[in-house]
């Protein structure tokens, strides 16, 4: 699929134990202290926390999920806009099996783009056939993909039989449903995006001679006018159903201004869409059923990819579609938003559930190109910066509903300061030997720290303290909420102001100042530790989507074993509610070293390494 040049299901209903545990007074307490506003579910004598109501139409809907990224285009190697497509739906996947942890609930694929005019000119560029350049660049694809920990369960190439046969198959449904005629078919064409432009969307820049050349006016690409007796799909009589399928469910385009894009498309005129070209002119592709002299249009062929992943045209695919999630760059999206719904309900099916758009990265605030030579090896950032840290880089620092600039100081800054000094420096001080003396997880005191403050002559916590156990009993539900949003970058954030305000915490009651052999010390020393211990518990939790193998080190350090890592698990400090802790004097896993090293000295390394 035309490749993003940069680049989950219904809202989280429940959050089951996920979410925090509040006594009623303690809720009041910090209502009157804080103003939360935080919606709650009664559960026997607790509160969990919840985002929305419960209801079995919304378990069997959760029941499955399918994600899936655009299949790119094997006209070039990976660059960091395919590797960000990927990783926002491998986050979104990994977040689902957070939830639902049965395998057979989520599928999540991936895949190339291998036919099409540009590969055809490509290879012949490259003194290649087709299928070598395919196989070399597809190669490129799935070993960055492995590199970099995208978790698909399917890798699909539309060079394979199993596409060929569902494009056939779908071809021959829109043709027995009398939407595809034969017809002379003229207007510019566009090679490099793939697709016939309307005079509307041309315009004219001046070429490499001097003269005017006609040009896509959104992608900037040049077009060529071309007419030749084509098959056309009846795109036409899909208006008012496109524009109904939008109106009715607002969040079937995320963000919210690229549904409004669509529908502002949708009020132009929708002419009808031609889906062959000549095979004596395009013949690297497959195709049309019955009809040698035509092949099928590129964009149709690639879209049905996210049918055949799930076994169309059998009838297993019914229980995955349309519980589909599409994640695409902006470039893309009237691909996606107008002529794929229109393809499946042409075909008697509904449109994808959702469809997640993101926008695209440049570099030092100039788009990534070949001619300027700034385009950015994935590969290279990923050993320069781990993959977990350049994972969290990108889902970091990406926003969907806007370009997002990249360069090397900025990485190296963000992850120096929230996943080395922040984050693993909050991990070594509450398990350095010198303060934690015994390598367990410390009991909690509640005298020390009651559920309302002041309550006893031995409370010693403070209303920052209370501030901070409501913030990270909320964090889980925020974190949903900005996931079931498509704002992973919210989310982060989310986590890095909890992971300042736990610093903040430790730092204001410095247990290296206090003394376990102290009878008066030693019970509010333990007590900080644990409430630092169990909001760094959290944040590995969370983190999981995003950094797989950080937050793993980070909880097997805690001692959290591996079925105690769900979001069904996260109960957040039960001591402070009264309840028993199944961490509390636990011993802690094993020293691993730093979380996280400093980037920055790494760098400082390799340069002198360099020059001796």
């Amino acid at each position: 699929m035309r490749p993003s040049h940069v680049l989950p299901e219904r809202p989280l209903r429940r959050l089951g134990p996920a979410g925090t545990m509040l006594r009623v007074s303690g809720l009041r307490l910090l209502g009157r202290a804080l103003a939360s506003r935080v919606s709650l579910l009664e559960y026997s004598n607790l509160r969990v926390y919840s985002s929305g109501p419960l209801g079995a139409g919304d378990e069997a809907h959760d029941a499955r999920a399918y994600f899936t990224t655009p299949i790119f285009y094997v006209n070039a190697a990976p660059h960091i806009g395919h590797l960000y497509s990927a990783l926002l739906a491998d986050t979104l996947c990994r977040y689902r099996r957070l939830r639902v942890p049965s395998p057979a609930a989520t599928r999540f694929s991936t895949g190339t783009d291998e036919h099409g005019l540009k590969i055809q000119q490509a290879a012949a560029a490259a003194g290649l056939a087709p299928t070598e350049l395919c196989d070399r660049v597809s190669a490129q694809f799935q070993q960055l993909f492995r590199d970099a920990g995208i978790s698909s369960t399917d890798f699909i190439r539309t060079t394979e039989a199993r596409h060929r046969m569902a494009v056939q198959y779908f071809w021959g449904v829109l043709k027995a449903r009398g939407l595809l005629y034969k017809g002379l078919y003229e207007g510019w064409y566009c090679a490099s995006d793939e697709c016939f432009l309307p005079e509307t969307k041309v315009t004219r820049h001046p070429g490499p001679s001097g003269d005017s050349c006609p040009v896509s006016l959104e992608s900037g690409h040049p077009v060529a006018w071309t007419k030749e007796e084509n098959y056309i799909f009846r795109l036409s009589q899909f208006r008012e159903p496109l524009q109904r399928w939008l109106r009715e469910d607002p969040q079937a385009i995320t963000p919210e201004p690229f549904r409004h894009s669509v529908l502002q498309w949708l009020e132009e005129e929708l002419p009808d869409l031609s889906v062959s070209r000549r095979s004596n002119h395009l013949h690297w592709g497959i195709p049309v059923p019955g009809d040698d002299s035509q092949t099928i249009y590129v964009w149709l062929d690639a879209l049905v990819n996210y049918l055949t992943v799930i076994g169309y045209p059998n009838a297993e695919f019914k229980s995955w579609w349309p519980t589909t999630s599409h994640i695409i760059g902006k470039d893309i999206l009237k691909f996606h938003a107008i002529y794929w719904p229109a393809l499946l309900l042409g075909a008697g099916m509904n449109p994808p559930h959702r469809i997640y758009v993101h926008s695209h990265w440049t570099v030092c605030g100039q788009k990534m190109s070949k001619s300027l030579g700034n385009v950015v090896d994935p590969r290279t950032c990923l050993d320069r910066y781990t993959v977990d840290g350049f994972r969290y880089f990108l889902l970091r620092q990406g926003v969907p509903n806007w370009d997002c600039d990249y360069y090397d100081e900025k990485v190296v800054k963000l992850l120096d300061s929230e996943l080395a000094d922040a984050l693993g420096g909050l991990l070594n001080r509450c398990t350095a030997s010198r303060i934690n003396p015994s390598g367990t997880y410390p009991a909690f005191c509640t005298t020390c720290f009651p559920r309302e403050p002041g309550l006893g002559p031995s409370a010693r916590a403070q209303a920052d303290d209370y501030a901070l156990v409501s913030a990270v009993a909320t964090l889980p539900k925020q974190v949903a909420d900005h996931y079931a949003n498509f704002q992973i970058y919210k989310a982060l954030e989310a986590v890095s102001s909890c992971v300042r305000q736990t610093n903040g915490f430790v730092q204001r009651h410095a247990p290296w100042k206090l003394n376990w052999e102290s009878p008066v010390d030693a019970p509010w020393l333990g007590t900080v530790l644990h409430v630092a211990l169990e909001c760094l518990r959290v944040f590995g939790t969370v983190l999981q989507p995003v950094t797989p193998s950080l937050a793993d080190k980070l909880l097997s350090r805690l001692g959290v074993s591996a079925t105690e890592r769900g979001l069904g698990e996260l109960y957040f400090l039960p001591r402070f509610y009264g309840l028993p802790c199944p961490f509390e004097g636990r011993r802690l896993g094993p020293e691993s070293g730093l979380l996280f090293p400093r980037l920055d000295q790494s760098r400082a390394w390799l340069v002198k390494a360099q020059r001796t």
